[in-house]
């Protein structure tokens, strides 16, 4: 996260405890919720993997900060366009006709995270780690940055975390949806010098919205026959 190492350490146990409460909550109350509930748990270790950035960089150990940088993106570039479309499917009901394009986004967004982020692992040299304002920044060159302007990759990213919520059945996930919006649009008007660590810490504080539905099981209202 952005700021110190401490913040982001704080901020990873918070989504940590919160994201463990929210799984064993799901699997309690419905195992559709568990892809759902883990999104807390994805964004604290994320988060922790930033401070472990943070010491690196204030060590001066290069190699600390290349392999925490790593896991840093694993999650920025792999895992959500992947996993917040699989979320959204598991959690849609049966019935739904927008289950298979929940599916579909969820494949795409696979493929998407895999040229985004192999890439890096071999190679290393185009991570880019700086700190700019007291925050991380990371830049540096991505695979499609030879095939289209770095905005068209932003904005297939953007579209396939956002688009599958706003698509939901269910109301309270198309409020999550809402929420990352204004995550992106604070990001983008006010924060593009660190764009990147801003926005995994703000999406990150977004999960906590998830717990709260699961927690008060909010689903049910659209589904009560599987939520009930």
């Amino acid at each position: 996260m952005c700021f110190s190492e401490t913040v982001s350490f704080a901020a990873g146990g918070i989504l940590l405890v919160g994201g463990g409460y929210a799984s064993r909550k799901a699997w309690t109350t419905n195992k559709r919720y568990v892809p759902v509930a883990m999104m807390p748990v994805f964004a604290g270790l994320q988060q922790l993997s930033e401070g472990i950035v943070w010491s690196g960089m204030n060590s001066g150990d290069q190699q600390t900060v290349l392999v925490s940088a790593l896991v840093f993106i694993f999650f920025t570039w792999f895992m959500w366009p992947f996993w917040i479309p699989l979320s959204v499917y598991v959690l849609e009901p049966p019935e739904s006709r927008r289950k298979h394009l929940f599916l579909l986004f969820a494949l795409v967004g696979l493929g998407f995270g895999l040229m985004l982020y192999v890439p890096h692992l071999l190679n290393p040299e185009w991570i880019a780690v700086s700190i700019n304002r007291a925050s991380l920044a990371y830049e540096g060159t991505m695979l499609l940055d030879f095939m289209m302007p770095r905005w068209t990759t932003n904005f297939i990213y953007l579209a396939l975390i956002v688009l599958s919520p706003l698509l939901s059945r269910y109301l309270h996930i198309k409020y999550f949806a809402l929420t990352l919006i204004t995550i992106i649009a604070v990001d983008f008007l006010f924060l593009r010098y660190a764009y990147i660590s801003f926005f995994c810490l703000l999406a990150g504080l977004g999960t906590l919205h998830l717990i709260y539905i699961i927690a008060r099981n909010k689903c049910r209202r659209e589904c009560p026959v599987l939520f009930s």
